[in-house]
């Protein structure tokens, strides 16, 4: 057709009685709130779904008839009023003064590369990003002063498509920034604030927009402006998209660029909290500003670190960055004659004993004196995994602890759940999270009540299954009649079948194929049609992914044999919609990680608040959630059966695979059909209310913040206070003190003078005298201590008890004396060892520098 297409775009007004909409739609509190989103809802319910669940895109393409009867509908009007009571009474209820909280005049300043909040604000890929959204809404829960910092991509993750051949499709589309809750930061004067990033021989430059997440602000920087250069302008263009050049221009911008986004905008954290490696140049940029402020490096480095928390989310080696020194060496040539640095104690800072590459975790732990794993099992393997970072201190003991993640109940908990909660455990219950004796009021339920939510729970997410499915076999060219075969046992009207769902990032890692390691074994499974069972598979593999997109094909190819038609679904597009369905529907979650690659997982968790019931590999959150005392069982646990390393890959997926079939054959399906008279299994009820009451209040995020607040933000702040008194007089003389005990800790030597007894009567005291080596250190430079306790062969026995042996004077060779007189309060066999390490009281943690003597 001849002639230019113009676009015109006619929104319409609000009336004044609506005004306030305006305020919702630009407030991720909808994210969690159902009455507001059930607003739109209302509106217009075709419109909700074409907008992609986007309250301000709703509101731009409303017609305006629709808001004009809206205006004059008592009933709307009526549930609007009780919304915007519930908004007001939240966004003004004052700072808390008891449980989790910081001191007033404190601030977290959280940057994360992704945030998952809702599907209408699409910067999101998976666990990492949902996991820092729920951590942000928690935040304003518990009115906590805090911001974030991220980036905003045009185009985010992909949208994913999946053919008749199971061959997955990327397809990328431009956001329209207008239709996002996101309004542009102004300076003073009134104009869009944009910072400027180095980069080699130029400057790159950023937008700054704000979202609201309740009471948190969150700030998203944009490349995508006609400042920039063409590449320039698509440096955040995608989500973990492009190369290595893209992703260190990412990193850079996020990291450095977001430290000067919040000096433009005058907002001064007191602590910084980098959730995983992308954003670890901000260390760096920290550095920078307070040299350019005027303190030296090695002072600026240890108020850097003092009040910076790195979470580490993955073991798996890719999910660590890494960039070439060359590259370091590009990017950084500048900013280092700014630090007055040299460009190799730089490049030191993210060095590994085994790759020549700059690491990003080894920069965010050095330039950190908070960091931890994100659950007990995860903790510990990156203790040890990093252990090369403190390399005379054995790897329990070194600096990295763990917080357990958590998710955000009122996210993730399905709206049938609230009215039975207020009305069977008390209205109160969503300001108890965390309290175990108000879960256990879920045994109060009623079983034939708790079966029929969990029911209706089920046949909601079987509607969004159909509706998925249908028109995803309408676009491969599928008959009707074949769809009516696929869907034969994903029936609302009867959702009596068993469901067991698996969706979730396809990492080679998470072995989504593990259940058709024996496919005689499971067609045997399957072959009994007075119990069917349905699995349901959904999730997204990167698009260089290709061992990912093999797994989706190989499921998509075991779905279309005869006899699995109908047995085993797989879902398409994968999202924050289609997972809050899911995890909240199916009976059963599975999940079957190679141990120990799953740093937590927080899929299982938002199952197990709904009622469904895990069925895991005990890696991660499952570890210690799992409960199978009699009596008190919340799911099922696979021991994973190499833990030692001895077996090779195709026999542990044989072993624990076998453990799969098994748990399902004796335990899941037969105790799932084993209904009574009332048409449900009292065994499943009882294990479903065991699964809400044991998991909930101890994996909730409301939790997991608390303990962030207490073992590193508030540490954190104080840190910040004490090395930067007196223009950063605690950091100045802690640096100095570093590089003086650096220098001798090559000849500090110990030496026993005392007789070792190898036997004593009870009560009568042991002596113990050490000589030590200072080579220039003073005594109170190191602790001395002996750590006292039953043999290692006692397992199960108590951790050791710590003595500090007293300085008691100088050696007439040079040597110092340091003694302590003991007397041992057990009997039996007693082991004990003694050692020495630097030690002073502006350290954040005594084991920070890595040294470490055993005598």
């Amino acid at each position: 057709m001849a002639g230019t297409r113009f676009q015109l775009e006619v929104n319409p007004k609000l009336p004044s009685r609506l005004a306030r909409l305006d305020e919702l739609a630009n407030n991720l509190w909808y994210s969690w709130d159902r009455p507001t989103r059930a607003l739109f809802v209302r509106l217009g319910a075709k419109l909700w779904g074409a907008a992609d669940h986007s309250p301000k895109a709703s509101l731009k393409r409303i017609d305006q008839h629709r808001l004009d009867e809206a205006a004059e509908d008592p009933v709307f009007l009526g549930a609007l009023a009780r919304v915007l009571s519930a908004y007001d009474t939240y966004h003004t209820a004052p700072a808390r003064e008891h449980g989790p909280h910081l001191p007033e005049g404190e601030l977290v300043a959280y940057f994360c590369a992704e945030f998952g909040f809702h599907e209408s604000l699409p910067i999101y890929s998976g666990g990492l990003g949902i996991l820092a959204g729920d951590h942000c809404k928690t935040a304003s829960d518990l009115n906590l002063p805090f911001v974030g910092v991220g980036l905003l991509y045009r185009q985010g993750y992909f949208l994913q498509t999946i053919d008749g051949e199971g061959q997955q499709h990327a397809e990328y589309r431009d956001t329209d920034f207008d239709d996002l809750p996101i309004t542009p930061v102004l300076t003073d004067g009134g104009v869009e604030l944009k910072v400027a990033v180095p980069l080699p021989g130029r400057d790159a430059y950023a937008k700054v927009w704000k979202t609201r997440v309740g009471h948190v602000s969150i700030y998203l920087l944009d490349t995508d402006i006609e400042d920039n250069s063409p590449h320039d302008r698509d440096i955040a263009h995608r989500l973990y998209g492009g190369d290595r050049t893209t992703r260190i221009e990412q990193e850079m911008l996020l990291g450095m660029g977001g430290v000067r986004a919040l000096a433009e905008m005058g907002i001064k954290p007191t602590v910084w909290h980098i959730n995983e490696g992308h954003a670890a140049f901000l260390i760096i940029e920290r550095i920078r500003q307070m040299v350019a402020g005027g303190l030296e490096f090695a002072t600026a480095y240890e108020a850097v670190a003092g009040n910076t928390v790195f979470t580490t989310h993955t073991v798996v080696p890719a999910g660590h960055d890494h960039f070439s020194e060359d590259m370091i060496r590009r990017y950084f040539e500048r900013c280092c004659q700014e630090m007055g640095c040299d460009i190799g104690a730089l490049l030191d800072m993210g060095r590994t004993p085994d790759s020549p590459e700059f690491n990003m975790t080894a920069l965010a732990i050095r330039g950190s004196r908070h960091q931890n794993g994100v659950s007990r099992i995860h903790g510990e393997i990156s203790s040890q995994v990093c252990a090369y970072l403190w390399p005379q201190v054995e790897a329990a003991e070194n600096p990295l602890d763990y917080v357990t993640n958590g998710v955000h109940v009122p996210t993730f908990l399905s709206d049938l759940w609230y009215e039975t909660f207020d009305r069977l455990i008390g209205a109160g219950w969503s300001q108890r999270l965390t309290d175990q004796q108000c879960w256990e009021g879920i045994h109060a339920i009623p079983d034939h009540l708790f079966w029929s939510v969990r029911q209706s729970i089920k046949a909601q997410m079987l509607h969004l299954l159909r509706n998925r499915i249908g028109h995803q076999h309408s676009r491969n060219q599928g008959s009707q009649a074949h769809l009516d075969r696929i869907l034969r046992y994903a029936d609302p009207e009867n959702p009596n079948i068993l469901t067991i769902g698996f969706a979730r990032r396809f990492a080679t890692y998470k072995r989504a194929a593990l259940l058709f390691q024996d496919l005689d074994w499971l067609r045997l499974i399957f072959a009994d049609t007075a119990r069917p069972v349905v699995f349901i598979f959904a999730g997204k593999a990167h698009p260089a992914d290709r061992p990912g997109q093999d797994m989706i094909r190989r499921i998509a190819e075991v779905a279309a044999m005869p006899e699995f038609i109908g047995r085993i679904l797989i879902v398409e597009g994968y999202d924050l919609h289609v997972a809050r369905r899911l995890v909240a529907g199916v009976d059963v979650w599975l999940n079957n990680p190679i141990y120990p690659l799953e740093a937590s997982g927080t899929s299982g968790m938002k199952a197990a608040i709904n009622g469904v019931i895990n069925l895991s590999v005990l890696d991660g959150w499952w570890g210690e959630g799992c409960d199978e005392t009699p009596g008190r069982e919340n799911g099922w646990g696979i021991k994973p059966v190499n833990t030692a390393g001895a077996l090779d890959d195709p026999r542990r997926d044989q072993e624990e695979a076998r453990a799969l079939y098994e748990v399902l054959q004796d335990k899941v399906i037969p105790l799932y059909y084993d209904r009574g008279p009332m048409g449900y299994s009292p065994g499943w009820v009882k294990m479903a209310k065991n699964s809400i009451a044991s998991i909930t209040p101890r994996f909730n995020s409301a939790r997991m913040l608390g303990e962030y607040i207490g073992k590193f933000y508030a540490p954190a702040a104080r840190q910040w206070h004490r090395h930067g008194a007196a223009n950063f007089a605690g950091a100045r003389t802690l640096a100095a003190w570093k590089a003086k005990v650096r220098g001798a800790w090559p000849k500090v030597a110990l030496r026993r003078i005392d007789s070792p007894q190898r036997r004593i009567p009870f009560g009568e005291k042991v002596n113990f005298e050490v000589a030590v080596q200072l080579d220039g250190l003073t005594p109170v430079d190191i602790t001395v201590e002996l750590l006292f306790g039953r043999p290692n062969a006692n397992l199960g026995s108590r951790p050791p008890r710590h003595f500090r042996l007293e300085y008691k004077g100088p050696l007439a060779n040079g040597e110092s004396l340091f003694a302590l007189e003991l007397t041992p309060e057990v009997c039996g066999k007693i082991e004990y060892r003694i050692r020495a390490f630097p030690s002073h009281e502006l350290l954040t943690h005594p084991f920070e520098m890595g040294m470490m003597l055993w005598l």
